[in-house]
Order: C-alpha cells, then sequence, then structure tokens
C-alpha cells in the first residue's frame, strides 16, 4: 500500500493506549496481523486497515501518507478505505474498470469520471489529475 507508515500506526495504537492484542480484538484481526503491519513486515488491506483506524478514532490518512499532488486514483480508494469491489459498487462501475482506470490501462471515461469522483467524495478535477499520473507514470512505477 503506498504511503502507508508503520510507525505512524504503532504510534497511533500507542496514543490510544490499547496494547496491540487489545486493539486488534476490539478491530476484529489478527495480533499477528497487527504486529506485521506494525514492524514493516507486511502492508495492510484496506478494509482491514479501515477497522482499526475506526477502532483508534483515526482516519486512514492518519496513517497512509500520500501528498495529494502525488495520489493516484487508488491512493483515494485507499484513502477512503475501499476496496476495488466496493468502490465499484458504490459507483455502479464493474471491478474491472475500477482496477484498470487505477493503473492507468483503460481510458477515464466522463461518465467513470462523475461517478468514480463521487463515490470518493473528490471534485472530478482532482480525480481526473490523479488518472493522469497514473497513466504518465515511468515504466516499472506501481499504481
Amino acid at each position: 500500500m503506498r504511503g502507508f507508515d508503520p510507525s505512524r500506526l504503532k504510534a497511533r495504537r500507542e496514543r490510544s493506549g490499547l496494547s496491540r492484542p487489545e486493539l486488534a480484538r476490539v478491530a476484529g484481526i489478527g495480533h499477528a496481523t497487527l504486529y506485521q503491519w506494525e514492524t514493516g513486515a507486511t502492508s495492510p488491506q484496506v478494509d482491514l486497515l479501515k477497522r482499526v483506524a475506526d477502532a483508534l478514532g483515526a482516519k486512514i490518512s492518519d496513517i497512509v501518507i500520500v501528498p495529494e499532488a502525488e495520489r493516484l486514483p487508488g491512493d483515494w480508494r485507499v484513502l477512503a478505505g475501499l476496496l476495488q469491489p466496493q468502490l465499484g459498487k458504490l459507483a455502479e462501475v464493474s471491478t474491472t474498470t475500477v482496477a484498470q482506470v487505477e493503473r492507468g490501462q483503460a481510458a477515464l471515461t466522463e461518465d467513470n469520471a462523475r461517478k468514480l469522483s463521487a463515490a470518493l467524495g473528490v471534485s472530478e478535477s482532482v480525480y481526473r489529475a490523479a488518472y493522469e499520473r497514473a497513466r504518465n507514470r515511468p515504466a516499472g512505477t506501481p499504481a
């Protein structure tokens, strides 16, 4: 996950006064999973990270740091706490379309730009700019 900062997650948990096992229990995830995230051994799934952020009274953007001017479509989705199928359902577009748009592999139609930006709560111009960054990123750079 682009921008995930394990140290921010750990610091947020510690500020909350919750132990790792207690936060894992409250969020409904495994204690070992939380440990792996906090140590940077693995990167979280967005839906599980959202549960942890909610349990901490935090936003995903408190833990996942991607400057707005560098965000790609997938970053906006992650910050909203959504998986691709969830965004597709909200925006009434296929999961395949969401994935291809996020990677810059399919054209962003007017209709899809309107639906996806609305589902994410960002302006169309912001979403289009993120899409253009995905389309024009250097070869081999993950989207």
